[in-house]
């Protein structure tokens, strides 16, 4: 776990908060005021990701920024399960504790699935999401021609399992977080310093930090969250009811974009999307000038 003052040297400075509502100490960026702006994280991330997000946001809004359990500065229990279920269990936890209404989401990787859920079974708390290289999996997947049957993130997690390859690269993130990154589609090597890559390692210390970071993605591939996924796609409706936005960097290695663009436009036909050609699945290290203006215009327009 980061200590709770680490700043990365000035790279990220934002006052850390600090919930035991969930069941363990979750962390969670506060700023600003005004309606809140929730941003969610995914694999094998945490809220620096949102470093470049948070001061432009939080001058017309309240953003709050939690690190899922097992990330960032939160704490990485050994006797919780690390499942998509217990991780929106844990969101609820928060947003419950700071009594948070009209919430918009910005939503990444896991972020989305995260946020999709908990918006199905708190409807009347959400009024808006921003999907950023993440899907909302509550309605059927259109068929798509020549999709691959597995994105090459997900080829190698299905090879790793089978020769332990997940579990030694995945257990060891303090060394291999940026190797990782690349695989799932991270571009912009040029923020890439010193100071980045302790950022992005510090959460990982020892195997029993990484517990969140290897089961996101067995999680996955081997379907474990589909019968909760059944359960909040029964108030899929609920969801579609909602604005929503779309940035899809097309450079994704994780999740394949067409598939993200479809899914979008089945959940929202009439959702705004902008396709960035030279960004990857971190699409808030490639672009964050692109980004965040269009965040600002949906919120205020919708």
């Amino acid at each position: 776990m980061i200590p709770a003052d680490a700043t990365f040297d000035g790279t990220f400075p934002f006052a850390p908060h600090f919930s035991d509502a969930p069941g363990f100490r979750m962390h969670y960026v506060d700023e600003g005021a005004g309606e809140p702006i929730v941003l969610l994280h995914g694999e094998p991330t945490w809220g620096y990701l949102y470093r470049n997000f948070i001061p432009p946001l939080a001058e017309s809004n309240r953003v709050i920024v939690p690190d899922h359990m097992g990330f960032g500065k939160s704490a990485t229990p050994q006797d919780r399960e690390y499942t998509l279920r217990t991780h929106v269990e844990n969101l609820a936890a928060l947003i419950e504790e700071l009594d948070l209404h009209d919430i918009t989401f910005v939503i990444q990787d896991w972020g989305g699935p995260i946020g999709g859920c908990y918006t199905a079974l708190h409807p009347e708390r959400v009024k808006r999401l921003c999907l950023l290289n993440t899907i909302v999996p509550l309605v059927a997947p259109p068929p798509l021609p020549d999709e691959p049957e597995r994105t090459p993130w997900f080829e190698w997690i299905g090879a790793g399992l089978e020769d332990g390859t997940v579990e030694a690269v995945l257990g060891n993130l303090g060394s291999t977080v940026l190797s990782v990154m690349k695989i799932i589609g991270f571009e912009n090597s040029a923020v890439v310093d010193q100071t980045w890559i302790e950022a992005y390692s510090a959460p990982f210390g020892s195997r029993e930090e990484c517990e969140g970071a290897i089961e996101f993605p067995i999680d996955a591939i081997q379907q474990r969250a589909g019968p909760f996924m059944l359960e909040c796609a029964a108030n899929a409706e609920a969801v579609r009811a909602k604005p929503a936005m779309l940035v899809e960097g097309m450079r994704d290695r994780a999740i394949y974009p067409p598939r993200a663009i479809s899914l979008f436009e089945a959940m929202w036909p009439k959702g705004p999307i902008t396709l960035l050609e030279q960004a990857g699945h971190f699409c808030q290290e490639d672009a964050p000038e692109i980004i965040v203006p269009l965040i600002r215009q949906f919120v205020r327009t919708t």
